[in-house]
């Protein structure tokens, strides 16, 4: 069966996960972070997107980035994966693939759902028990978005610029969002929309995605149609 093309719509973020191959590890040492990191920021440059937030775990990355034309993305992640490859397999002496196939992805509507795409992502660390704040976590983007670190490739979203009239308090009011458990609801969805490569937002922004791109952007009703 030929697989999905992407929801693809310029200018609208994408939530991204890539495993590694069998969801065995894909960084080894801090060194291999540190790469993956310069290459995304000199890959996002060279095709157009913007990078919003991220979370390098030890055998998988988050990704929510906007690109500007319709193949931006996937060559970022293209020429990023091949890359990163290159060199692990050269420090490490290894050969063969890193990555479980195909990166997942998902359009995400701008408003809540960027936002829990940003805590989403942040939160990872948190939730697989390494570390009991984000903050405390070195490889992701919550010590840019919610404290005063700077890196030059990290670019806020609309949605994170609305949070306050300037640096500081859109830091304040970002933080806010951490506090307390995410609930399982948004989560699944997420995950869903992810896994499945539809569009993560509301009734009315999964019809405007079809409507523009004539393609389903969320699950088929199970069962089969009925005839009429």
């Amino acid at each position: 069966m030929p697989r999905r093309a992407r929801l693809v719509l310029p200018g609208i973020p994408w939530h991204i996960i890539q495993r590694g191959n069998n969801r065995s590890a894909c960084f080894y040492k801090n060194s291999d972070y540190t790469c993956y990191l310069n290459v995304l920021a000199e890959q996002a440059e060279k095709y157009d997107c913007l990078v919003h937030a991220w979370c390098l775990m030890t055998n998988h990355v988050h990704l929510l980035l906007t690109p500007a034309r319709n193949d931006s993305a996937a060559l970022l992640m293209k020429h990023l994966g091949q890359r990163y490859v290159q060199y692990v397999n050269r420090t490490c002496r290894r050969t063969g693939t890193l990555w479980e196939g195909r990166f997942r992805s998902c359009l995400v509507q701008q408003s809540r759902y960027v936002l829990a795409c940003y805590r989403y992502i942040e939160m990872n660390p948190v939730r697989a028990g390494m570390v009991d704040h984000p903050a405390r976590y070195r490889w992701s983007s919550y010590r840019i978005n919610a404290r005063n670190e700077t890196v030059h490739w990290c670019t806020p979203h609309a949605d994170y610029l609305a949070l306050g009239a300037d640096a500081d308090s859109q830091q304040v009011n970002y933080r806010r969002l951490f506090v307390g458990q995410m609930d399982e609801s948004p989560l699944d969805e997420i995950r869903g929309a992810t896994n499945g490569n539809y569009a993560l937002g509301n009734e009315r922004f999964r019809v405007e995605v079809e409507m523009t791109l004539q393609r389903r952007a969320a699950p088929g009703k199970p069962g089969r149609p009925i005839k009429k």
